[in-house]
C-alpha cells in the first residue's frame, strides 16, 4: 500500500498515524500546533475526522440536548458543529502538514464528507469502526481508487469479510486494523491475536492496529504480531476538555512510540541465530571452560575427576568434557590450568 511517498507492506517499518480527531477543540491554531508536534514526534501521518453533521444525524439526534461536561454546545448538533472544520481550515492543515513533512488525511463519516475530502486531494481515506457495516459508504470511497484504512472495532469476521470483498473487487490498496471500539477498552478486550487472523485470512491486506488503550506497550505488541499501520489518538495535553484526551498520547508519548517501533523493527532481526562481536568479551568473562583439577604428569590418562568447569572461558568449552576422558597428556599440567587441544598426544 502506497500512501503519498510511504510504502507500507508486511515487512515494512510501522506507519504511525497520529489521530487528531477533534482533540483540537474546534480551534485551528491548536490543530496546527498538534500537526507540528506530531511531525516533530516522528509520526508518519496526521488525521482528522470529517462529518457533514446535518446529513449524518437524524433531526432528533442532531437537536437533542447535550449536557456532558465535554460539551461544546447546548445540543448534540451544535456541539458537533463547533468541532467541525470547513474548507479553509482543512487547507490550512494540509499546508501545515506538507510544510512539516507529515502526511495528512481524514476519516470520512458520510458520502458528502468523502466527496469534500476528495476535492482537497487527500492521499488516503479512513473508514471508522462504526462504518464497518456501511457498505455503500465503503463502495463510494473505493471509487476514488485511493488507499483505504478500515478499523474493525465492534465487528465480527463476517462483517470484515464483506468489507474486504468490496475492496478486493475495487482494486484499491487497503489496510485492515484490529480495533476495540471502547474508549478506553480493558486490556483483555484488545484481542491482539486477531492481527494474525487477519494476516492469514486477507492476503491482499496490510494489517494494523488502532489502539484506544492508554500507553504505548500494546502498539509494540501489535507490531511484533504483524501490524504495520499503528493508529493512536494524539493530544497536546491529556487534561484538555473532550472525550478522547484521556486515552490519547501526548507529544512525549508519541515520540517514545515512534522510537520504540523503530527499535522493534531492527530488533526483530532475520531469524538466523548468530554470535555477535559484542558478545565475545562478556561471554569470555562469564562463560566457562575446562580446567585441570590437579597437577598431572605427561602420559597420564585423563579421568573425569581430573577436569572441572571454571570461569573465565579461556580453553576448551565444557561441551568437550566427555571426549577428553581417556586422552593421554602430552605434557605436564598444573592445577587450575585451562585445558587446550595441545595438552594431548
Amino acid at each position: 500500500m502506497l500512501i503519498a511517498d510511504k510504502f507500507i507492506h508486511r515487512e515494512s517499518e510501522a506507519f504511525v498515524i497520529a489521530e487528531l480527531g477533534h482533540n483540537h477543540q474546534g480551534d485551528l491554531e491548536t490543530c496546527l500546533k498538534m500537526i507540528r508536534a506530531a511531525a516533530e514526534a516522528g509520526a508518519s501521518a496526521v488525521k482528522l475526522q470529517k462529518r457533514s453533521n446535518i446529513d449524518l444525524f437524524t433531526p432528533v439526534a442532531y437537536n437533542a440536548p447535550y449536557s456532558s461536561e465535554n460539551a461544546f454546545g447546548a445540543t448534540y448538533g451544535s456541539h458537533r458543529e463547533f468541532l467541525e472544520f470547513g474548507e479553509d481550515e482543512y487547507k490550512a492543515c494540509i499546508e501545515e502538514a506538507t510544510k512539516y513533512g507529515v502526511i495528512f488525511f481524514a476519516t470520512a463519516f458520510d458520502v458528502k464528507s468523502a466527496d469534500f475530502l476528495e476535492s482537497l486531494g487527500v492521499p488516503a481515506y479512513k473508514i471508522a469502526s462504526g462504518d464497518l457495516k456501511s457498505l455503500p459508504l465503503i463502495e463510494h470511497v473505493a471509487r476514488f481508487r485511493k488507499p483505504i484504512i478500515i478499523s474493525t472495532g465492534g465487528g465480527i469476521l463476517e462483517d470484515v469479510d464483506k468489507a474486504v470483498a468490496i475492496l478486493d473487487k475495487s482494486g484499491c490498496e487497503y489496510a485492515i486494523l484490529q480495533c476495540t471500539a471502547a474508549y478506553p477498552p480493558q486490556f483483555e478486550e484488545l484481542n491482539l491475536k486477531v492481527i494474525q487472523t487477519y494476516l492469514d485470512r486477507y492476503p491482499n491486506a496490510v494489517v494494523g492496529y488502532s489502539g484506544h488503550d492508554s500507553g504505548i506497550s500494546m502498539s509494540l505488541v501489535a507490531y511484533i504480531l504483524g501490524a504495520r499501520v499503528i493508529e493512536k489518538h494524539f493530544t497536546l495535553n491529556r487534561a484538555m476538555k473532550g472525550t478522547d484526551h484521556a486515552f490519547s498520547l501526548e507529544p512525549t508519548g508519541m515520540r517514545k512510540l515512534v522510537r520504540d517501533l523503530k527499535r522493534a523493527e531492527v530488533a526483530l532481526g532475520d531469524g538466523i541465530k548468530r554470535q555477535y562481536e559484542s558478545e565475545i568479551v562478556p561471554l569470555q568473562k562469564m562463560g566457562k571452560s575446562l580446567y585441570f583439577s590437579r597437577d598431572l604428569n605427561k602420559g597420564h590418562i585423563l579421568a573425569a575427576s581430573d577436569l572441572e568447569m571454571r570461569s573465565p572461558s579461556l580453553g576448551l568449552e565444557p561441551s568437550h568434557f566427555n571426549n577428553l576422558i581417556g586422552k593421554v597428556l602430552d605434557k605436564n599440567v598444573t592445577k587450575h590450568e585451562a585445558v587446550f587441544p595441545e595438552n594431548f598426544a
